[in-house]
C-alpha cells in the first residue's frame, strides 16, 4: 500500500510512500524503546541543552521546511514560516525551563509524621504515540514533542498522511541535531493500525489532535489498554463583542478578526469562528467584516503576497461547502463568497454566514475553513448562552472597554479551556493549552503539559528507629 502527498495549491502529486510491514513497525517500536531508556538516564539539564541543537537545525532549514509546509498543506509561505519559528522558539523555552517545570517538589511532614522527608518526581514514562493533524505540520509535533524530550519520554509519530514530508523531515533533524538516533520515529501506516499500535506493550501513552470522531476512537481503544492519553479535538470557539464597543472599536475588532480567522486558510481549532455581537452593533459589524474578507482573495500560497491560500485536501473543501450550504438553506444568509470556485486548487472564498438558525450546521458544528459566522444577541447573558451553547469548549473571548466586566465573563462564565480579552487564543510554550467538552481533555505545554506524561512519584523517607509493630491475638 501507499501513501501519496498531494500540493492542495496546484493539485500535482508531491511524493509516494510505501506503508510500513508490521516486522518493520515492530522493529521500528523496539528500536524506539532502547533509544529511550538510554535518553531518560541523561541529566534532564543535558538533555535540555540538547534542545538547542534542535533550534539550530531549525534555522539552518527554515526556508526549506517552511516551503515543505506550504507544498503540503496550502499555508501562505509567510505564515509557514512563522510557524517554524514558533517551533525554534519553543525549543529555546523548554531548554530553560523545561528543568525547572520537572523539578521534584519537596512535601513537609506533619509533626506526627515518622517520616523526616516527602518529596514528588516527575518522571518519564517510556514511549508516546502522537497522532497529529496537517493544519501545523510542524508546530503540532513540536509542541508534544519538545515536551517529551526533555521529561525523558521518546515519540512515534503518526502524522496526517498528507503531511508525510514533513513527519519525516522533523525525524531527520532531531537525528541531525545529535539525538538519539531511534528517539523519534515516523510511523507510515494507515489509520487503520493505529490501533495495533495503542495496544502494544511498549507505548505507554498517546497524544492525539485531530477530530472528535477519531478521539472517540483512539481514547477508547487506549483506554481498552489502560493506557494514558491526552485530546485536542477541536473547537468552535465564539468571542463575545459587547455593546460598551465603539465604532472605532468595532472597526478594528472586525479586521482583527477577520485576520485572525482566516490564518492557515481558515484551518485553524482557535480561531474567533462565531462573533456574537450585541444587536445594536450586528449591522454595523457585518458591514466591518465583510468590507474585512474582500482583501482575502485566494491565490498562489508560494506568493509572498497571498493571504488565503487552498485549503488542504479536496474531500476537506466538499465537507466545508456542504456545510455552508446546508447553513444557507436552513436561512442563514451569505452576503460574500460561500461559492465553489471552478479551475486548479482546492481554493474556497472567503465566506461570511448571518441570520444564522440554531439547527444548522453553522450554529452546531466547526466549520472548519474560511467562513466567519456572526450571531447578534439582544443582552450580555444571552450573549454568554450562545457563545456556551455549544459541544465544544477550546477557546473563547471578549471583546469590551470594561477591562474588569470582560475579565469576569472570561474567567468566569465562558466555558473554555482558554479564555481572554480584547485578543486571540493561541498556544504558547510557557502556559497549558487544551479544551473541555468535546474539545478533548488534558494538556499540552507549560508545566502542567510536560507533566501529563511522566510518572509523579511520591517518595517518603522515615529513620529505621520509626518502625512501629504489633502482633494481634
Amino acid at each position: 500500500m501507499t501513501i501519496s502527498t498531494i500540493n492542495p495549491a496546484t493539485e500535482a502529486m508531491l511524493n509516494t510512500y510505501n506503508t510500513m510491514e508490521t516486522g518493520t513497525i515492530e522493529t521500528l517500536i523496539e528500536d524506539c524503546h532502547r533509544a529511550q531508556q538510554a535518553w531518560q538516564k541523561q541529566p534532564i539539564e543535558e538533555r535540555a541543552s540538547m534542545l538547542l541543537k534542535i533550534a539550530e537545525q531549525l534555522e539552518i532549514n527554515h526556508a526549506r521546511y517552511s516551503r515543505l509546509i506550504t507544498e503540503e498543506m496550502g499555508k501562505p509561505i509567510t505564515q509557514a514560516e512563522t510557524e517554524i519559528t514558533k517551533c525554534k522558539r519553543c525549543c529555546e523555552h523548554y531548554a530553560q525551563y523545561g528543568p525547572e517545570y520537572l523539578t521534584r517538589q519537596a512535601s513537609d511532614s506533619s509533626d506526627s509524621s515518622p517520616y523526616i522527608k516527602s518529596y514528588i518526581t516527575y518522571e518519564p514514562i517510556g514511549i508516546v504515540l502522537a497522532i497529529m493533524p496537517w493544519n501545523f505540520p510542524f508546530w503540532q509535533v513540536f509542541r508534544c514533542l519538545i515536551p517529551n524530550l526533555v521529561a525523558g519520554n521518546g515519540l512515534l509519530l503518526k502524522h496526517a498522511s498528507n503531511c508525510t514530508g514533513a513527519a519525516l523531515a522533523i525525524e531527520s533533524l532531531v537525528k541531525e541535531a545529535g539525538l538519539p538516533e531511534d528517539l523519534l520515529r515516523t510511523l507510515i501506516i494507515p489509520p487503520t493500525m493505529v490501533e495495533e499500535i495503542i495496544k502494544h506493550s511498549l507505548v505507554q501513552g498517546v497524544t492525539l489532535t485531530g477530530s472528535v470522531q477519531t478521539g472517540r476512537k483512539v481514547a477508547a481503544a487506549a483506554g481498552a489498554s489502560l493506557k494514558k492519553t491526552v485530546m485536542e479535538l477541536g473547537g468552535n470557539d465564539p468571542y463575545l463583542i459587547l455593546a460598551d464597543n465603539s465604532n472605532d472599536s468595532l472597526a478594528k475588532i472586525a479586521r482583527y478578526c477577520t485576520q485572525q480567522r482566516m490564518i492557515a486558510n481558515g484551518q485553524v481549532c482557535i480561531s474567533p469562528k462565531r462573533l456574537i455581537v450585541a444587536r445594536e452593533l450586528h449591522d454595523r459589524l457585518a458591514e466591518e467584516i465583510q468590507q474585512a474578507l474582500g482583501h482575502y482573495v485566494p491565490s498562489d500560497p508560494m506568493s509572498r503576497d497571498c493571504v488565503l491560500g487552498p485549503l488542504a485536501r479536496s474531500n476537506l473543501r466538499e465537507a466545508l461547502h456542504k456545510q455552508v450550504q446546508a447553513s444557507i438553506k436552513g436561512g442563514a444568509k451569505c452576503p460574500t463568497g460561500g461559492e465553489l470556485p471552478t479551475g486548479t486548487g482546492f481554493y474556497y472564498p472567503a465566506t461570511l454566514l448571518t441570520h444564522i438558525p440554531n439547527d444548522t450546521p453553522a450554529y452546531r458544528d466547526e466549520l472548519f475553513g474560511p467562513v466567519i459566522n456572526i450571531f447578534p444577541a439582544d443582552s450580555e447573558a444571552a450573549a454568554i448562552e450562545i457563545a456556551n451553547d455549544s459541544p465544544y469548549g477550546l477557546g473563547a473571548g471578549v471583546f469590551t472597554e470594561d477591562l474588569e466586566r470582560g475579565e469576569l465573563i472570561a474567567s468566569r462564565l465562558l466555558q473554555a479551556g482558554s479564555t481572554v480579552v480584547n485578543s486571540r487564543v493561541s498556544s504558547d510554550p510557557s502556559l497549558p493549552f487544551g479544551g473541555i467538552k468535546a474539545s478533548g481533555y488534558g494538556r499540552e505545554l507549560g508545566a502542567i503539559g510536560t507533566r501529563e506524561f511522566t510518572n509523579i512519584k511520591v517518595v517518603r523517607i522515615a529513620q529505621m528507629g520509626s518502625l512501629e509493630y504489633s502482633y494481634s491475638s
